[in-house]
């Protein structure tokens, strides 16, 4: 038909070339003609082509792809080596952080002092030095205690002397050379005496003398006036307070000595959480100087009040520290697990990917085609994450190929299902 066409239009062309010329008063030329009939040829090709454009149909478009749905040839599921994964159905424990503070446990803590006023003459220890029990820390000299052991033996030598006077009035009066009187006076006046030693040797033991330094002034009859410090138990120090020279008070700390072995984490729980607390309960305990350690302790206190500033509860944690790993003042936190709905749905840490409004898997829905699936997440437990929206169980979602899948709706802009 366009054959035809195009056969008229160069007729009618070149009839158009010769009726013109007819007009013309003189005869054309042959290079006249020649254009003429150029023209023509053109006119009519021009004409072919505008009415083949019309007729020609347009191409049929190309489905739309279905709304979060990839499909994959053969050649591209082998190249992936896309492994997949069931949703798992079941109980998942999940955890809960709160903040803590690494303390020394107060009842292996001790605060060295003294009882009496004195003057510094020695230390022995500094800070972060191990010691024994009865480890020397420091000796002061003190006068009050000197006045203390001289007033002893002066009681204990006025004892002397009326338990002599005691025992020859007794013999006198066996013998008919005293009276009764005069024994049972010298009897009183030992008493006085006994008393006032006991007394004295009191005093010595409240200011903090020991038994051993008693029986020396009992042995040796001499006065030191030394107060010697020394260690409660074995432990570090972790405080010194104490200079040689000085005079020191009697409400003075010295020392600080703490068993490590054994250390407090101490934190504040929320009032929403006191649930889901309990003592004796194992938890973790993580620390910001060890970020890849996890540290086993027991719940040994839980608060029987709140804050009423900040609505939480004390919380305290004793936690084994053979390795003097945990350190007083640390900053830690205190991971509590609790078991989750019997119910709960899980999938691989794996299969998670970044979508345009949050996370999202993909699903198999059959050979090469997987869908895509915006879903909601909650706590992590090693490599199991729980879903709480999106999935279902016993769906097969992809674990390993899951970022190239992702890479596949960003180039062709497909939009995940929600």
């Amino acid at each position: 038909m366009c054959a035809d066409d195009c056969t008229g239009n160069l007729e009618r062309g070149a009839h158009a070339g010769i009726v013109m010329n007819r007009h013309s008063k003189e005869m054309p030329g042959p290079r006249l003609l020649l254009g003429a009939a150029v023209c023509a040829i053109v006119a009519g090709l021009m004409g072919c082509e505008d009415k083949a454009r019309q007729v020609s149909p347009p191409e049929p478009a190309s489905p739309p792809a279905r709304s979060g749905h990839i499909r994959l040839t053969p050649e591209e599921s082998a190249r992936m080596a896309l492994q997949l994964a069931p949703v798992r159905q079941g109980q998942l424990l999940t955890h809960r952080e709160f903040p803590a503070t690494v303390q020394p446990n107060e009842n292996e803590l001790a605060e060295v002092t003294t009882l009496i006023r004195g003057r510094v003459v020695k230390v022995s220890v500094d800070v972060g030095q191990d010691v024994k029990k009865g480890a020397l820390l420091a000796v002061l000299h003190s006068m009050d205690l000197g006045v203390a052991e001289g007033d002893y033996l002066k009681a204990a030598a006025r004892l002397y002397e009326a338990e002599l006077a005691h025992a020859r009035a007794k013999e006198l009066y066996e013998g008919k050379a005293v009276s009764l009187a005069e024994l049972l006076r010298r009897e009183a006046v030992m008493k006085t005496a006994q008393a006032e030693a006991r007394e004295a040797k009191s005093r010595l033991e409240l200011l903090g003398v020991p038994q051993a330094e008693i029986e020396r002034l009992d042995r040796e009859h001499t006065i030191k006036a030394d107060v010697l410090l020394r260690a409660p138990f074995d432990g570090r120090v972790i405080m010194r307070n104490i200079t040689r020279g000085e005079v020191v008070e009697t409400h003075q700390k010295f020392f600080t000595v703490a068993n490590l072995n054994d250390v407090w984490v101490v934190g504040n729980v929320p009032e929403k959480d006191v649930q889901f607390i309990r003592k004796e309960q194992q938890v973790d305990v993580l620390l910001a100087a060890y970020p890849h350690a996890i540290f086993q302790g027991t719940i040994t206190y839980v608060g029987d009040v709140l804050d009423p500033a900040t609505r939480t509860m004390r919380l305290r944690v004793t936690v084994r520290n053979p390795d003097r790993l945990l350190k007083p003042e640390m900053f830690a936190f205190i991971r509590v697990y609790t078991p989750s709905n019997p119910d709960a749905l899980s999938v691989p840490l794996a299969a998670l990917q970044d979508g345009p409004g949050g996370k999202i898997v993909f699903l198999q829905r059959g050979p090469g085609e997987f869908e895509a699936r915006a879903v909601k997440v909650g706590q992590e437990q090693g490599d199991l994450v729980q879903v709480l929206d999106g999935v279902s169980a016993g769906e097969l979602v992809v674990t390993k190929g899951s970022f190239a899948l992702k890479s596949e709706i960003e180039r062709h802009k497909i939009e995940p299902t929600p």
